[in-house]
């Protein structure tokens, strides 16, 4: 349990801070806590990529940190929002700075076995770890995007969050429930963005989309298959790196649990071709944005 003496809301920091962590904090305004810092890799570096870690910061009101060991200093409330393969690594690279206590809050979506094996890290040196699952986009919900958290401590962190108005909810007593829940969720979602780019791109070149959207509506009217095969291209443009990295992770799931991967390895690829086309996804329409995936595939 922790020491009711400490305040964990006065000293807090982001490992990683990309949407994520800039949608979190900027949506703080009215709850902001005492000190909030941020650590990215990024930092480190000079170009674009720093400059937006920088802006994001600047943005959200938050202190840019360039060294871990300093943003990690007097830390009590940790978020760890990398990427889902870097979740493991970033457990192991910050917990010489880690004092006793800290609760580590891994946001990252990554397998069951993965954060297990993080916590053992995090816990290995006096931490609380707390397996928590994003379960929808960040935008616009930012600090009040639904989360679940697992473990534990995860009730502890539960009850911290909400008064900065966030919206936990307990799935479960061990580290990996709440991740479990997140990676079987992705197959579904993650994968019918693929199954999109696979399709309407297929029917765009051979010239019958308007007939295949047409099908797609007449046999499931509750849909906007229009509209939700442009936002899936774009989630897919924007954000292909990060959904291929987590949609691994998926196919380990699946594996240590048994099963084939099938589909999960083909939502890989896909993700990945098109985010390595590094195309802006332009104005919210399906066919501009088909072709100007189909000119650079």
């Amino acid at each position: 349990m922790a020491d009711g003496n400490v305040d964990y809301l006065s000293n807090i920091v982001f490992m990683g801070f990309g949407e994520a962590g800039h949608a979190i904090a900027s949506g703080w305004s009215k709850t902001r806590p005492g000190t909030v810092r941020a650590y990215d890799i990024a930092l480190a570096e000079t170009g674009d990529e720093a400059r937006a870690v920088r802006d994001r910061c600047s943005d959200a009101g938050i202190e840019a940190v360039e060294s871990l060991q300093k943003a990690l200093a007097g830390a009590r409330l940790v978020f760890c929002l990398v990427t889902a393969d870097q979740a493991l690594e970033a457990a192991r690279t910050a917990s010489p700075y880690l004092q006793q206590g800290v609760l580590w809050l891994d946001c990252n979506s990554c397998a069951p076995s993965t954060k297990a094996r993080a916590a053992l890290v995090i816990e290995a040196v006096g931490g609380r770890y707390v397996d928590v699952a994003v379960m929808a986009p960040v935008y616009p919900k930012r600090h009040q995007v639904p989360l679940l958290l697992a473990g534990p401590h995860a009730e502890e962190a539960a009850r911290l969050i909400e008064q900065l108005e966030m919206r936990p909810r307990i799935t479960g007593g061990k580290v990996g429930d709440a991740s479990s829940v997140k990676m079987l969720r992705s197959v579904m979602i993650k994968g019918l963005e693929a199954l999109t780019a696979e399709c309407l791109l297929g029917a765009r070149r051979a010239g019958v989309e308007e007939a295949v959207l047409a099908s797609l509506q007449a046999s499931d009217p509750g849909i906007d298959w229009r509209a939700r095969s442009a936002y899936n291209l774009e989630r897919m443009m924007v954000h292909g790196a990060r959904r291929a990295a987590e949609v691994e992770e998926v196919c380990v799931t699946l594996q240590e649990l048994g099963l084939p991967d099938w589909m999960s390895r083909g939502t890989v690829a896909w993700q990945r071709a098109v985010a390595t086309l590094g195309l802006e996804p332009g104005e919210d329409d399906l066919t501009a944005r088909a072709d100007l995936i189909l000119s650079r595939l």
